[in-house]
């Protein structure tokens, strides 16, 4: 006869997550509500500075400078590219959302970088730091990108704001890892042999580990930039400006043809600014001098 399990209907008790996470959220709006509604302004004040700026001069004088950038930075073709890629966002009459989303950008990737390159340094050099940093960068990394919406809205309500915390949130991980990473990757000799010419930490730091691990360190804010165009664009649906809005808009009134070039001009500032960003990184010292190690 066929043995019955002793039990049969244990089950594991419900976790009640969601209720821990709204009771918090209740009493982080009760107690720093002010401090969101501040730091919303602040950011969209910041996001319309720079949109202001970047429309502040005519349209073909911006697509030159953004063509002159390209040459200076990767060469001719890069550069009538560019201005070809620009003077379409203006026939597509996407160039004002496309400033727009470019404005969230630049201020979502400067606000990472600054918090994702000393977290990549700490945890180069501390190992306990290294193991607490890591499993939130894995966190951060593994979290689908419409989630961080959810606490971006609650917090900072429609608009400019929760764009681009949530940006900032979901971009973060990439800089930090690589920055750890290129710093550890530094030839302990060159470390060595500035302690032994008395070099202080903070020396060595400056002077031996950030050069030699910048193009690492680059390749991080070129993920970071190119993280957050693509957040941004998602950030359309909390009614960020820019061309995510449009995206969004033309999404939900099947509108296929406008919905296609915005889809277009989203992938010219692409390719602009991943391009952009990984031809700084060759300009770097180090990046230079193995160029000329190999030519030699």
């Amino acid at each position: 006869m066929r043995a019955v399990p002793a039990v049969t209907d244990w089950e594991v008790p419900r976790i009640p997550l969601g209720d821990w996470f709204s009771e918090l959220v209740a009493w982080l709006q009760d107690n720093l509500g002010e401090l969101f509604d501040a730091i919303s302004e602040g950011l969209e004040s910041s996001v319309t500075s720079l949109a202001d700026l970047l429309t502040w001069a005519p349209t073909w004088v911006m697509i030159l400078v953004f063509a002159l950038l390209a040459l200076w930075l990767r060469g001719w073709k890069f550069g009538l590219a560019a201005l070809i890629g620009f003077a379409l966002l203006d026939g597509l009459n996407s160039y004002g959302s496309a400033m727009e989303t470019l404005s969230l950008v630049l201020l979502a990737g400067i606000v990472a970088v600054i918090v994702a390159v000393p977290l990549g340094i700490l945890g180069a050099r501390s190992d306990t730091a290294s193991r607490m940093i890591k499993p939130v960068m894995d966190f951060l990394q593994t979290v689908p990108q419409f989630i961080y919406l959810i606490p971006a809205v609650i917090f900072f309500g429609i608009g400019v704001g929760p764009g681009v915390v949530a940006t900032v949130m979901f971009a973060l991980a990439p800089g930090v890892r690589l920055t750890e990473l290129g710093i550890r990757q530094v030839d302990r000799e060159m470390v060595e042999a500035g302690e032994a010419f008395g070099s202080s930490p903070a020396r060595i730091l400056t002077g031996i580990q950030i050069p030699l691990a910048m193009p690492s360190i680059m390749a991080g804010v070129n993920q970071i930039i190119m993280l957050s165009l693509s957040m941004v664009v998602i950030a359309g649906m909390v009614g960020t400006p820019g061309l995510g809005a449009d995206v969004f808009e033309a999404t939900t009134r099947l509108q296929l043809g406008a919905g296609f070039e915005y889809g277009v001009s989203v992938v010219i500032l692409a390719i602009y600014l991943d391009r952009i960003t990984a031809s700084l990184s060759a300009k770097s010292a180090v990046s230079r001098a193995r160029r000329l190690a190999g030519a030699a």
